[in-house]
């Protein structure tokens, strides 16, 4: 049976076709006939919320930094973009990617410990650049926007410790239950190599405030990988967790990762399960590609984050053109995330990158493009911000998507998605609202996030804002004297 998500938009992908072709329609259109009643209260609360982020690993750092032709002009535009909450998507975590290529080959992440000691007792042997393929540079740019949240994850162990003795093509870190490697087991190495890379970051300057020592444990891939069962995983995490506190205080790990959020909720049950293990992890992760996320990841109350996913590897990419590209289908990819999952965190998969790309950037030697997947996030980072709290919302009308969340300068923020083919009006109850005034920013094929005077307003404890069809509508509510 296909989930709701899916079966929302498979019953909206005829309509669909037929909108692409039609002029889309503008704020203050007639409401929909069957439109009723919806609410927002925000003294009922819900997760945290921790930021939205991407991705610059595999070298993509390096690309926008001008490895492949782009100016520093353009370079620091697309960072602009990025991070900035005036002039782009005020993302505010980034996720970088620990290496274990032995090589600088485009696409590859080099490893900080090339070369295989005579045993797992013995000390690493570690070379640094100050580089990282362009992280460390994109890392300090992106703090110069506020970012503070910088998450680092592995693909893979070096090759020497894992059982297939190859960092790609999947194996498994030796010492695990049910590895069996002649070399020893490798787990406590592994979490002082872990702990070293966060060590050379903070001689850069920059703090490393999460890590996973695993990414996409349930897929053998061709590249950088490594699998883990989810009992593995916790048994990973009993061993790698204490290193990591010792030699690394104040990065905190998370785990896992996993290829789909469904595929995830055994992995996070597993530690969940193991009081040791549990006790090691700060956050729960999984990513959207397998399964999206569209429930809860796991009962804890630790927060659990929708760590990557992109939709089809093609560009360019329309607003609204029925695939999974799209950025009306991110945007309710984030809604589902974060209203349905109770995910505290998304984040999309590359930044920028070049070719045929599902970025949010497409870099061609000297020149960039921005998707619109770009706006769909931007209808939500730049105005949810780190330390939000999401809140009870309803929208009364089952053609729109809604969410609302409570920021810690006071300001509230609802995000209105109409699924529906003609325009539409909510009509919201306000409980416990501290916002006053209204300001609302239309996010469609035709607007980037734009304030649209009189698009939104509050009066006599409602909130009312004109919703354009297939689109999405942010309303942010400041403190202040009542219009109304």
């Amino acid at each position: 049976m296909p989930s709701k998500p899916r079966a929302r938009r498979l019953a909206l992908l005829a309509s669909t076709l037929t909108l692409a072709s039609a002029a889309l329609a503008l704020p203050g259109a007639p409401a929909s006939a069957d439109t009723e009643p919806g609410s927002i209260d925000f003294s009922a609360r819900h997760q945290r919320i921790d930021g939205f982020g991407v991705s610059q690993a595999f070298q993509r750092a390096a690309v926008v930094h001008g490895l492949k032709g782009l100016s520093a002009e353009k370079g620091d535009e697309i960072v602009k973009l990025l991070f900035s909450r005036e002039h782009g998507a005020g993302l505010s975590m980034l996720r970088l990617g620990i290496g274990s290529s032995t090589d600088d080959v485009y696409d590859h992440m080099r490893t900080i410990a090339p070369t295989a000691p005579a045993s797992p007792e013995d000390p690493l042997t570690y070379t640094w650049d100050g580089n990282d393929g362009g992280q460390v540079w994109l890392a300090k740019e992106a703090r110069k926007y506020g970012v503070n949240r910088f998450i680092a994850d592995a693909w893979s162990a070096p090759a020497y410790m894992k059982d297939n003795s190859s960092d790609v093509n999947g194996g498994t870190l030796c010492g695990v239950v049910g590895t069996s490697c002649a070399s020893g087991d490798w787990r406590t190495a592994y979490g002082k190599y872990l702990a070293q890379y966060v060590k050379f970051y903070q001689r850069e300057g920059i703090r490393i405030t999460d890590l996973n020592f695993t990414n996409e444990p349930d897929w053998k891939a061709s590249y950088a990988s490594m699998l883990f069962t989810p009992a593995q995983a916790a048994d990973a995490v009993k061993a790698i967790g204490p290193v990591l506190r010792a030699e690394a205080p104040g990065t905190k790990l998370y785990c896992c990762d996993s290829f789909g959020w469904d595929q995830g909720k055994a992995y996070a049950a597993a530690i969940a399960a193991d009081p040791a293990a549990e006790k090691e992890v700060s956050a729960y992760s999984a990513h959207g590609y397998a399964s999206s996320a569209t429930s809860p990841l796991v009962d804890s109350p630790k927060p659990a984050w929708m760590s990557e996913w992109a939709g089809s590897g093609v560009w360019p990419s329309k607003w609204d053109d029925g695939t999974n590209a799209a950025g009306l289908y991110v945007a309710e990819n984030i809604h589902d995330a974060l209203a349905q999952a109770d995910a505290s965190a998304y984040l999309f998969w590359l930044g920028a990158s070049i070719g045929s790309t599902g970025a949010l950037i497409r870099m061609d030697d000297d020149s960039y493009a921005v998707s619109t997947r770009l706006r769909a996030i931007t209808a939500y980072s730049r105005f949810i911000r780190p330390g939000a709290v999401r809140v009870d919302a309803a929208s009364g009308d089952d053609a729109v998507l809604a969410s609302a969340y409570r920021n810690t300068d006071g300001t509230d923020v609802a995000v209105l998605i109409n699924t529906g083919t003609r325009a539409t009006t909510a009509d919201l109850a306000l409980k416990a609202a501290k916002g006053r005034q209204a300001t609302g920013y239309v996010t469609d094929g035709e607007h980037d996030t734009t304030a649209v005077d009189g698009l939104a307003r509050i009066s006599h404890g409602r909130l009312t804002a004109d919703l354009p069809a297939r689109s999405v509508v942010t309303v942010v509510l400041d403190p202040g004297r009542s219009r109304g």
